[in-house]
């Protein structure tokens, strides 16, 4: 068949572009059981011949896997037959959506509808019948907090395991009338340690990397999905009581809704009403041992959905838009979203969020508005622009106990160039950014930009960043201001032909930090030594030199003792190491331990562990331990901390679950304890019961406890 001229042009730069399945209409109804009875499947394109990924990218996989694909007026489904060989069970965590996928015998599916090699979906399951599904960005990245409305049944046989999926033309977003679409298929299978995909991927790369999909063909246009509208509501009540201030227990009843509205087939409208996100996870901590403030990641749903666009814009400590920082401490009352492809060159997402007044700090309500805009450029390049306002509604100053943190408004505007080549080899990132705040003016901008080098034995990096001492983000998270660093690093890996290490080698990463006025404020040179072994357990040792000039008081046990100066000089030496056990195993755990110098001339002892064990697929059991020994002068004398975490993770079924977290933190004296059962009853739809309660452990005192029952339901209109 002869393609036309742009067909021809777009697979000869695609690295996979010689590699086609054919998508054929149903012949016949489908029922997603996991049986191959259908004449539809027997009709279907079928593909075979995975390549190996792990642990060589240098021929083909031992395991076969067939893949099978077709559609009807409402789905496209899938039919996927996993080939075993030796005996014992499958090797997965548990029955939980979104599973780890380095922990899992699993199949997943990574999807790109608009063929452009940067954005699109991924939808697959473990061999136990949990489900995966995400969003994918930056060309290979999976946003694993969406979640959709589809179905998937796993059925297992003597010599394999059978995956098939009915995933609705409305759950996703396509270009209509695009008879290409870019795919692959990825495969893990921990007792043979073989990771594969249907069209090759190098080994330094993940197989969800967009760049290496190959082709699936429509013998016609997809369906038009038709109208799609979903509306969510939800319904809550609970009750709660803090026990420190001796209040009476408060009673909670509450309603709101969410809707999502397909303004194209391509650009989805979110709205979000009184939202509540009570049945999201609770953070897991961390002893605060540092000069800065903390990274908690966001955990609600509302803003991570498809919102890569915004909260991805800048690097890890520079980030202009932070969703955390809407809705802290007071009510959401309502939003929108606006996300999407306009066409295969244009990205959209603008947002708007209003919030309530906290009487107590005197915090007026807020309106906040992102605006992002995405122009794809070269292969798989793109040019990004952002812009952040932070409104006050009817500020009185007179009444905000923080202005450093409350002003009356604050903006944000910044440009940002995403590199990566065709085979993405070369990749990158240039940004800059301004802020504009009342009273502050001059230095108040930040230049960063980044360029690394990936291949199969050199990973070279270079990264440089300014942010100007007046820079402001009061919706982002940039915890350091006034500065200037440099971070070269360099990795090279050895490959043995044969034993138990499939691969080891060195890093060196220097890390130098200064003032606007070029003096040294920080300053760290890291030598690691990394070994992957062939049944995929991990061992790193590395050795540092840090130096550190204080820029303002520090206490370095932050239990509020005293502080160092500013100005004060610190240089120490510290070695460590760091073992991940196979995946593969019932009982895995984790071991991290350091030990040198600390500020002030003191020692630092901290050792790390993580242990887990699982009755698969129903029951995993984890426990994290997390201690340190700090030796000081006076008046900070001996300090010593355990964070302890052990955690329950329950799934009876693959849509009733329940969870268990404890927390005791002894540098913040708190014990938490959370706890959540979560019956899926209906696909998407949902019933939360949320337990949690708080402890002073000396003397072992009840701070606060709550309890919240929550009803969710998904119908689409």
């Amino acid at each position: 068949m002869l393609l036309p001229l742009t067909a021809v042009s777009q697979q000869q730069q695609k690295k996979n572009g010689n590699f086609h399945l054919q998508m054929r209409r149903a012949s016949s109804p489908v029922k997603i059981d996991g049986v191959i009875d259908e004449q539809a499947w027997k009709d279907a394109g079928i593909t075979t011949g995975f390549h190996m990924v792990l642990p060589m990218d240098t021929s083909a996989a031992r395991l076969r896997t067939d893949v099978r694909m077709t559609y009807d007026q409402q789905y496209i489904y899938l039919l996927v037959e996993n080939y075993t060989e030796g005996d014992g069970p499958y090797m997965v965590e548990s029955l939980r959506r979104d599973f780890a996928f380095l922990k899992n015998d699993n199949f997943l599916l990574f999807m790109d509808p608009f063929d452009d090699q940067t954005n699109g979906f991924s939808f697959g399951a473990n061999a136990a019948g949990a489900q995966w599904d995400g969003l994918m960005y930056d060309g290979g990245k999976v946003d694993l907090s969406w979640d959709n409305k589809w179905t998937s049944v796993v059925k297992n046989y003597p010599d394999k395991w059978v995956f098939e999926a009915a995933i609705p033309f409305k759950t996703i977003r396509y270009k209509k009338g695009i008879t290409t679409w870019g795919i692959n298929f990825s495969r893990n299978d921990l007792k043979s340690t073989e990771k594969s995909a249907w069209a090759p991927v190098p080994r330094q790369f993940a197989t969800a990397s967009l760049a290496y999909t190959g082709n699936l063909d429509w013998d016609a246009p997809p369906p038009d999905a038709g109208p799609n509208i979903s509306l969510i509501p939800y319904l809550l009540g609970g009750i709660s009581k803090d026990y420190e201030k001796g209040a009476p227990a408060k009673y909670r009843r509450d309603a709101g809704l969410d809707a999502k509205v397909a303004v194209t087939s391509s650009l989805n409208l979110d709205l979000t009403v009184n939202p509540d996100f009570s049945q999201v996870d609770v953070d897991k901590q961390v002893t605060n041992l540092d000069r800065f403030e903390l990274f908690f990641p966001e955990r609600r749903q509302f803003f991570l959905e498809n919102g890569d666009q915004m909260s991805n814009f800048g690097y890890a400590n520079i980030r202009p838009f932070f969703s955390r920082r809407i809705g802290l401490g007071v009510p959401i009352h309502f939003g929108a979203r606006l996300s999407g492809k306009l066409n295969k060159n244009w990205r959209l997402g603008v947002m708007n969020m209003q919030t309530g007044r906290q009487e107590e700090s005197g915090l007026p309500a807020q309106n906040f508005t992102v605006a992002a805009l995405q122009r794809r450029v070269f292969s798989r390049s793109n040019l990004g622009f952002i812009f952040i306002n932070k409104e006050s509604l009817n500020y009185d100053p007179s009444r905000v106990t923080d202005k450093t943190v409350y002003s009356r408004y604050n903006r944000n505007m910044g440009l940002e160039y995403n590199l990566a080549s065709s085979n993405n080899f070369w990749t990158g990132k240039a940004l800059l950014l301004k802020s504009y705040s009342p009273g502050k003016s001059g230095h108040d901008f930040v230049h960063a930009a980044n360029l690394q080098y990936t291949s199969k034995v050199w990973n070279i990096s270079w990264q440089h960043e300014y942010v100007g001492r007046n820079y402001n983000a009061e919706v982002g998270y940039v915890p350091r201001q006034g500065y200037i660093k440099l971070m070269p690093q360099v990795t090279r890996l050895f490959f043995p032909l044969s034993g138990a290490v499939l691969s080891h080698g060195p890093q060196v990463t220097a890390t130098y930090i200064t003032d606007e006025k070029f003096s040294r404020t920080d300053n760290e040179t890291m030598l690691n030594y990394g070994i992957v072994f062939r049944k995929r357990n991990t061992l790193n040792i590395w050795a540092s030199d840090t130096y550190i000039r204080l820029l303002q008081p520090f206490d370095p046990t932050n239990t509020r003792k005293d502080s160092m100066l500013t100005g004060s000089e610190h240089s120490w030496r510290t070695v460590g190491a760091d073992y991940v056990s196979r995946p593969q195993s019932l009982f895995t755990y984790s071991l991290s331990a350091r030990y040198g110098g600390y500020y002030g001339g003191g020692k630092r002892l901290m050792t790390n562990t993580e242990l887990g064990y699982r009755f698969q697929p129903y029951v995993s059991i984890a426990l994290s331990a997390n201690y340190n020994h700090i030796q000081l002068p006076q008046p900070w004398g001996t300090n010593s901390f355990w964070l302890v975490g052990p955690r329950l993770d329950v799934t009876m079924t693959n849509t009733l679950f329940f969870t268990g977290f404890m927390q005791y933190n002894e540098q913040q004296k708190n014990i938490n304890l959370n706890t959540r059962f979560q019956w899926r009853y209906r696909p998407a739809s949902d019933l939360f019961i949320v337990y949690t309660d708080n402890y002073l452990p000396e003397p072992f005192y009840v701070r606060n406890r709550a309890l919240v029952l929550k009803l969710v339901y998904w119908f689409n209109i």
